[in-house]
């Protein structure tokens, strides 16, 4: 089945590169109905995050070998490649003679005459893997961290201007690590306790060394959609960061809460859970396809206190102004906090994608504002450590909009992610999990 796992991975590969698709969603699309062992669904996931965690430094290698421009290699032929030399550099159970041989195999099914062309690369890579050679750090700072922790040059000089040479090598490294999969106990249905008791039972791997309450890292999970516990409605995926902002807005019974950016649903569903069920949350997105998403998680995990709507947060509903006790803005964002999960978005966005995202960030927050009761709360969370995207546009916002204050948000924090600051900040290589940022604002009685 093996080789059925490669081509999987391929096909997922050149979808992620092709259209521009989510890791995530491309794996999902692809794996969707198939009958696969989960030990090959495990396979497939670390051939293709493998891949895309150190897509530079592999293409840095085939260009050593290769008389063809990376970008004129077919881009199937080149994903093989990637694949069969992150198999023989990084994957100690595959033996190298094995990555090359299925290597060749498969791409004799995708493109017979660029058998001997990844035969040879490979086969040279084994014969000459000591002759390569990355700029040190004292020749060239910014190449020598792209080309080791595949990340584009112009990220790392932003990162390195503003974190400095120590925090952004472990910043970079992190980014390259595995994250726990972690969910969310539905307290609605479940108790932690018997939660953890029915995944041992599944031979779930537990761990309960967590600092949010509901929450437990899992490992040796198979097909999420086989579980009858999932399909029951006992947790929900969501990472420790995530979770965090719902604690933060701290909703409560009979509260009218709005959230603006609410797909697809993570956060909207635990704000319902720790109203008890009891209250009103109006859930908006642009896509109607997302919104679908959020209905069919609340139904799974027995909520009926959310009402989904299609709306674009670039525009103002004036039905809603004053109208709600809190607001949650999960703005889009450039998702650089995620890039453990989604490692492809360090080669999709550009410097100047951060400008215009920002702009959007600041409207989308203007017109939620307007929908915030005298005493409510606004809290604006984002899944990036982009500075720009984050505290810069609190402080402009504050500005403008002398009726809203900062409020102490370490108030709602659980001790081990309290920091000096009134918002947060997590960074994936101090916290292990998620970068994101949690700001929470009142509107006063003006």
């Amino acid at each position: 089945m093996k080789n059925n796992a490669r081509k999987y991975a391929l096909n997922i590969l050149v979808d992620i590169e092709k259209n521009n698709a989510f890791s995530n969603i491309a794996i999902n699309r692809e794996l969707k109905g198939k009958d696969i062992p989960n030990i090959d669904r495990r396979f497939i996931s670390e051939l293709v995050y493998g891949v895309l965690e150190n897509k530079m430094y592999l293409d840095f290698i085939i260009s050593k070998f290769s008389k063809i421009k990376i970008k004129k290699i077919n881009v199937k032929v080149l994903n093989i490649l990637r694949m069969g030399l992150y198999q023989i550099i990084y994957l100690d159970k595959i033996p190298e003679f094995a990555a090359v041989n299925e290597s060749v195999k498969l791409v004799k099914k995708v493109d017979f005459k660029a058998t001997g062309f990844v035969n040879g690369i490979l086969r040279s890579f084994l014969r000459n893997r000591n002759s390569i050679k990355v700029p040190t750090i004292k020749e060239d700072i910014i190449k020598h961290l792209s080309i080791t922790y595949s990340h584009p040059e112009w990220l790392v000089e932003r990162w390195l201007k503003e974190f400095g040479q120590d925090f952004t090598i472990s910043l970079l490294k992190a980014n390259n690590e595995t994250p726990k999969l972690t969910v969310r106990t539905n307290t609605l249905k479940i108790k932690k306790e018997q939660l953890i008791e029915k995944l041992r039972e599944k031979d779930v791997k537990v761990d309960t060394d967590t600092f949010v309450k509901e929450a437990i890292h899992i490992g040796n999970l198979g097909n999420i959609e086989d579980m009858e516990i999932y399909h029951k409605g006992f947790f929900q995926i969501q990472d420790e960061s995530s979770m965090l902002v719902a604690h933060v807005l701290d909703p409560k019974p009979g509260e009218f809460v709005i959230d603006i950016c609410a797909a697809p649903g993570g956060k909207t569903t635990h704000m319902a859970q720790l109203m008890d069920n009891d209250g009103k949350i109006l859930a908006r997105d642009i896509y109607k396809h997302k919104l679908k998403l959020i209905n069919d998680n609340a139904k799974r995990l027995g909520i009926n206190i959310i009402r989904t709507e299609v709306f674009d947060a670039e525009k103002i509903d004036e039905r809603l102004l004053r109208k709600a006790d809190k607001v949650l803005v999960d703005a889009p964002c450039s998702g650089f906090g995620i890039i453990r999960r989604k490692p492809e978005l360090k080669y999709n966005k550009k410097a100047q994608d951060i400008k215009a995202i920002s702009k959007l960030q600041l409207k989308i927050l203007n017109n939620a504002s307007k929908y915030v009761k005298k005493g409510g709360i606004l809290v604006y969370s984002t899944c990036t450590i982009e500075k720009e995207e984050n505290i810069d546009i609190i402080e402009k916002f504050l500005k403008e909009h002398k009726e809203f204050e900062m409020v102490d948000v370490n108030d709602y924090l659980p001790s081990a992610v309290r920091t000096k600051y009134q918002f947060l900040q997590l960074y994936p290589n101090i916290y292990k999990t998620d970068g994101f940022f949690i700001c929470k604002l009142r509107r006063n009685n003006r």
